[in-house]
């Protein structure tokens, strides 16, 4: 699924947040793959857009995360994934990323990057049932 920008205020704010957010992700998923049982591997995906996804495995299990996904869930206010490439959805900026100056809240893209990966970290477990 590919988000859609409303406007040009909105798409600066993303052009802004992405990579930061891209940077914080990647850095929260190294730490808790560190202390997880799940091993990670990184891939370049093709379709249904170009992007990155994680394939994690732990014993007999293979769960695959979107990493684009995971992006669009800190970058947006209450980002819900689909699972339909062609679809769009009107997203909004969470603006909180965004200190009063305009620039990147560093602290606060980590913590919320930090919260998605622990959620779906979480949500991995459950789904295997440990």
């Amino acid at each position: 699924m590919r988000p859609k920008i409303k406007d040009q205020v909105a798409w600066q704010q993303a052009e802004l947040l992405m990579q930061p957010v891209l940077i914080r992700l990647l850095d929260n998923i190294r730490k808790k793959l560190e202390e997880s049982v799940w091993k990670g591997t990184y891939h370049n995906t093709q379709t249904p857009y170009p992007g990155y996804r994680l394939d994690l495995q732990h014993n007999d299990q293979q769960v695959s995360l979107d990493v684009w996904e995971l992006c669009y869930q800190v970058c947006f206010k209450n980002y819900q994934p689909t699972h339909a490439p062609q679809e769009s959805l009107e997203v909004e900026i969470d603006t909180s990323l965004i200190d009063e100056t305009g620039d990147v809240d560093w602290n606060r893209v980590d913590e919320k990057a930090r919260m998605i990966i622990d959620q779906s970290f979480d949500n991995l477990s459950n789904e295997v049932g440990e």
